[in-house]
């Protein structure tokens, strides 16, 4: 089963994307800020990452790049699912590193095409 990194500071937001994944067939981890998830990334490495931007401590933005920056997660593709909504975020995002671009609120036909547009 192909395993999704959910870095969501949300629960609302986390357990509605997970019930998603979770029915399109993907086994979800969740965490709750960059950091959760950078212990996370030492014990399993996912599939994929699916990331928000305001998040506690550093942002989805600062995040993304230093996943992109380290040997061992930077082939690992990392989507962005925020709020944020303007060409400029977008623009960052791609600056960032990110591989794709969702805005919340994710309806579950454009969650479950993205992800597996990803994931092979």
């Amino acid at each position: 089963m192909k395993k999704v990194l959910l870095v969501e500071d949300s629960l609302t937001e986390s357990e509605k994307m997970t019930r998603y994944l979770e029915q399109g067939g993907y086994s979800v981890y969740e965490v709750r800020s960059g950091e959760e998830a950078q212990l996370r990334l030492k014990q399993q490495k996912p599939d994929l990452i699916l990331l928000d931007l305001i998040l506690p401590g550093q942002s989805g933005f600062e995040f993304c790049r230093k996943l992109k920056a380290d040997p061992t997660t930077k082939g690992i593709p990392v989507v962005i699912c925020s709020t944020k909504n303007t060409d400029v975020d977008r623009t960052w995002g791609n600056m960032s590193g990110a591989d794709g671009y969702l805005v919340k609120p994710v309806d579950e036909n454009t969650l479950l095409q993205t992800v597996s547009k990803f994931i092979r």
